[in-house]
């Protein structure tokens, strides 16, 4: 079992829209309440894609960067 304090990484990288997003979906699914995820993504849209689900589901944004083309975007969950 996932403690709030862990950070799960979803490695979606290669994968295009609307993968990354069902990827991090379904991770969240199993973790409790204030879990971060943080996104592997190299798709472009998941910059607006994955920070539009945290916050239809009510979960936080904790930050977005980019290295070398991969967006790494992190959420807590709610």
């Amino acid at each position: 079992m996932t403690s709030p304090d862990s950070a799960v990484v979803v490695d979606a990288r290669g994968l295009r829209c609307p993968a990354p997003v069902i990827r991090l979906a379904r991770a969240a699914r199993d973790v409790p309440a204030g879990t971060e995820l943080t996104v592997l993504a190299t798709d472009p849209a998941a910059v607006h894609d994955v920070p539009a689900w945290a916050r239809m589901r009510g979960h936080e944004l904790v930050s977005a960067t980019e290295d070398d083309g991969v967006h790494a975007i992190t959420v807590r969950t709610r």
